[in-house]
């Protein structure tokens, strides 16, 4: 008899607990092994991800989406191969299990250390980017997690293809079910994941705003909430135009479809009618959509006016927002008051306004004279990422190895009591 959704929910995550409590004790050594393996698996086996993912891509082509959310979804060689460095790139990475994070000894001569050790089981619910199948796994299997993965019905076969792999080929040196996926694509499994208490330790979302909304406001497990990126580029009196006009066309331009492409772009009046001009056309010339402040459409005119609703959204798309502000304060209190928390940069040449946007933005990541597309765990020398956290208690900015730990105290005594 076929499980319902619920049932294999709970089963694969049974499963996933086991094998947590087994890798939890396992060497790096043993880990790195189980990695390499799983990036070897994934470079014999390129053609079978790419047949997989040309199906899903069939499939999701009848709804006739947009090609930021095919791009989201295209694997290629490239992209395959990409994904199994990513692992070993993780497998050379330090094992944080087992750190002494601090120790001391009390007045009372008891030796306390506090030590990282893993979390247990991951439930990772995510849409589309069936590289991140790849990413998660690898960086739960190194901190000593098993995973649980539940991707999007518009990637099941790739995101399958990948696991079965990562699974098949590590399986002789860790526990097999230390990967599962949900297969099913039925919601419920989601609403099952959300309510597994016991034995799922950590939700983590990656996917769209309403998928996060729901993980947050459903969620009986414990979640991480890795939010939307509304990013800004802020172009100060005192910029470097050169900078800014790179940094922006990186921001906005070289992977539009992904969280720390930049949505907004806030000029101070002062270099407006020198930076505007060149910066829109050659975005234009790139196939992006101007949203505009009406000063922005003093200089720009034909530019499509902006409603208050632009200033909240995260495209993920060739379409970015531009205004217009007076100073570096305007350019913050705007940022906060509309941004996702996510990342935001300044290009400036002014010493006390950077220190101060740095002090000031409230955001995982916040850049001086640097595009905002630099928010990502391989950029920053941490491996892969399992998401990017946008909260404040835990983890927030690049989740990575540590992130995926917790601690707990190791006491030594002598006979000690309490008196």
């Amino acid at each position: 008899m076929r499980m319902t959704p619920e049932e294999e929910v709970l089963e694969k995550a049974g499963k996933a607990r086991r094998a947590a409590q087994v890798l939890a004790g396992l060497s790096a050594d043993v880990k790195n092994g189980a990695l390499q393996a799983m990036a070897d698996g994934l470079e014999k086996n390129v053609q079978r991800i790419l047949g997989e993912n040309a199906r899903d891509l069939e499939e999701f082509g009848k709804t006739s989406p947009t090609s930021s959310l095919v791009d989201r979804l295209l694997l290629n060689r490239e992209r395959v191969l990409e994904m199994a460095q990513g692992i070993r790139e993780v497998a050379g990475l330090r094992d944080p299990v087992g750190e002494v994070v601090e120790g001391w000894v009390t007045a009372q001569g008891l030796r306390v250390e506090r030590v990282r050790v893993p979390l247990g089981v991951i439930g990772l619910i995510y849409e589309a980017r069936p590289n991140v199948t790849a990413d998660a796994a690898s960086l739960c299997i190194k901190s000593g997690n098993a995973i649980l993965l539940r991707g999007g019905s518009e990637a099941v076969r790739s995101n399958t293809a990948i696991a079965s792999l990562l699974r098949d080929s590590s399986k002789h040196l860790i526990p097999e079910d230390s990967i599962q996926i949900v297969e099913t694509t039925d919601r419920r499994a989601v609403a099952a994941m959300l309510g597994a208490r016991g034995q799922i330790d950590l939700i983590i979302p990656r996917g769209g705003a309403g998928l996060i909304q729901f993980v947050v406001e459903n969620a009986r497990v414990p979640v991480i909430e890795t939010g939307i990126g509304n990013c800004h580029v802020y172009v100060d009196k005192d910029a470097n135009l050169q900078w800014a006009g790179d940094i922006v066309y990186n921001a906005k331009v070289q992977r539009p479809s992904v969280c720390n492409a930049a949505e907004k772009l806030l000029v101070h009046s002062g270099v407006a009618r020198a930076f505007l001009p060149g910066i829109v056309k050659r975005l234009r010339e790139a196939g992006v959509e101007i949203r505009s402040c009406p000063k922005t459409r003093e200089i720009v005119p034909d530019a499509r006016e902006a409603t208050e609703d632009d200033w909240y959204r995260e495209y993920l798309d060739l379409i970015i927002g531009v205004k217009v502000v007076d100073s570096v304060e305007e350019a913050i209190e705007h940022i906060n008051k509309y941004g996702s928390k996510h990342s935001e940069a300044i290009v400036t040449d002014n010493y006390e306004n950077a220190e101060r946007f740095l002090r000031d933005v409230d955001a995982a990541a916040v850049y001086v004279n640097a595009s905002t597309r630099l928010t990502d765990g391989y950029q920053y020398g941490m491996g892969a990422e399992i998401g990017i956290s946008t909260q404040k208690l835990h983890a927030r900015g690049p989740m990575a190895l540590r992130e995926l730990t917790t601690t707990k105290f190791i006491v030594r005594g002598q006979g000690h009591i309490r008196r």
